[in-house]
């Protein structure tokens, strides 16, 4: 099949380069294409390539239909699933402490790395910057003992909001920085201010454009900041900006995430004086420089809830092994409310979703240890097959309900006022295509398409691919009827058999 694609500009492409959309967002993540006639590249001018899978020139001009070959997931829903999956380690978890690895004159391990292509987008800025980076499997080292630049190009700043991490990390390590405004899921407008005016308070300088900041500093001498918004990027960069300060800092109004508590955990192991992880305050007392590390990151607490939901909606029994269930104790509480029975043990739950049918009156999203917005999404989806009426309200992001015309095509009941979704249980969804607008929505939409009749394609997985390994690898193990661009479309008739 032969299409064409419209390309965003790209400085060098050569034989083997990724092919990036006009919305800098990597589609090709498994098939590397191969420049077959190019120019000058502009916005509005078309490369021709060829990959391994596609040989043939692409010329058509549906981009769409030939996106459902390439970055679509396909289901056949109704099935009961019944298994166990091991969690992967977590993308919010990993991301700050690949940052973090830049204040490190010497060699960082993480292992337990998710192999996610937002890690695959931080180790390419760790790369720029002068880092070696060696992958093998989940398995990261990255050798900082030497940066050489400072200045950070668009291809991967523009496609991932915790590029934002880098800010903090350089002001510590190099006392300055250029980026591009950082990208990511389209869920509100996520500003930078809360980052800026924390650092601003350290005495660091910031100088803005369209589409870049920069900043500056000397010697960070620490201080006193006080946030004000509990906002957990925010927080990792006041952190990994003053590890290195030369006196003490008193961070006031911090997050509470346990995303904190694991990027405290590391730097101390590596020799940075932090206290009050986990509390909304942290006192950090800065040292001359940090040891070399190996560092186990922590499961993705998001994964796991997804997987539980996926049990709750196929009225199925999931078992999750190396769960952080510390973690997870708001999301238990509801999923017990919804009428789920729940075995817990340390790093293990099982979960039998075959009575978990009931409504729940109002769930808020909050800051942690409240109820994950991450995991907003996912319990719509879920709420849509409930016994009567439900209402979400979002309190984080302004815009995070893209996820709902989606839902609705597929025969969901959900009406949106403001910030608050109204979800009346139907009796049944049915399957469709459906399109990922962001990287919750799209797991929403593939829990969805497990409990519906027929068919479901969720459209654009390279946004699932962000945050989760390989989630159809992961239901397959669970007893979904699931497939990938890997394995090739299937047909409808897929779904009788």
């Amino acid at each position: 099949m032969a299409h064409t694609i419209r390309l965003r500009p790209y400085p060098m492409i050569n034989r083997g380069h990724l092919v990036f959309l006009m919305s800098a967002t990597p589609i090709l993540k498994y098939y590397k294409a191969s420049v077959a006639a190019m120019g000058n590249l502009t916005p509005t001018h078309t490369l021709i390539v060829t990959s391994d899978r596609y040989p043939a020139y692409i010329k058509a001009d549906d981009i769409h239909e030939w996106m459902v070959d390439m970055d679509a997931i396909q289901i056949c829903g109704g099935n009961t699933l019944c298994g166990e999956v091991d969690i992967q380690g977590s993308k919010n978890g990993t991301l700050p402490l690949l940052a973090a690895s830049i204040l490190v004159k010497g060699k960082t391990v993480l292992e337990n790395c998710p192999m996610i292509t937002d890690v695959d987008h931080m180790i390419k800025l760790l790369e720029y910057a002068g880092c070696k980076v060696t992958r093998n499997k989940r398995s990261v080292e990255i050798d900082a003992a030497s940066i050489h630049r400072t200045d950070f190009p668009p291809e991967h700043t523009g496609v991932m909001r915790s590029s934002i991490m880098l800010l903090g990390a350089m002001l510590g390590r190099m006392g300055e920085i250029s980026t591009y405004y950082p990208g990511g899921c389209v869920i509100g407008e996520r500003p930078i201010d809360m980052h800026m005016d924390a650092l601003t308070q350290l005495g660091v300088q910031f100088t803005e454009s369209d589409t870049k900041v920069e900043a500056r500093t000397g010697q960070l001498g620490g201080g006193s900041i006080k946030l004000a918004f509990p906002s957990v990027g925010a927080t990792e960069n006041v952190i990994l900006a003053c590890v290195l300060a030369k006196g003490n800092t008193l961070i006031e109004g911090c997050a509470r995430e346990p995303e904190i508590v694991e990027l405290c955990r590391f730097l101390n192991r590596a020799g940075a004086k932090i206290r009050g992880a986990g509390g909304s305050r942290i006192y950090i007392e800065g040292v001359e420089k940090l040891q070399e590390i190996c560092y186990r990151v922590m499961p993705d607490r998001i994964v796991a809830g997804t997987y539980l939901l996926a049990g709750v909606m196929t009225k199925g029994i999931v078992v999750l092994n190396q769960a952080p269930v510390d973690q997870m104790q708001e999301l238990f509480r509801i999923l017990q409310m919804m009428g789920a029975d729940l075995a817990i043990a340390d790093q293990w739950v099982c979960i039998n979703g075959e009575h978990a049918g009931k409504s729940i009156a109002r769930v808020k999203t909050a800051v942690y240890p409240g109820f994950p917005t991450d995991l907003q999404s996912a319990f719509m989806a879920a709420f849509t097959l409930a016994d009567g009426c439900s209402i979400m309200e979002e309190t984080i992001f302004e815009s995070r309900f893209k996820v709902v015309p989606q839902l609705q095509k597929m025969g969901a009941d959900i009406h949106v006022m403001g910030r608050r979704a109204m979800i009346c249980g139907v009796s049944s969804l049915k399957g469709c295509k459906v399109e990922a607008m962001e990287l919750r929505g799209g797991a929403a939409l593939v829990l969805a398409g497990l409990a519906a009749s027929g068919m479901t394609i969720v459209e654009n997985r390279h946004f699932i691919d962000r945050g989760y390994e390989d989630i159809c690898r992961d239901l397959k193990a669970l007893g979904a009827k699931i497939s990938d661009e890997k394995e090739g479309i299937l047909p409808e008739t897929w779904c009788g058999k």
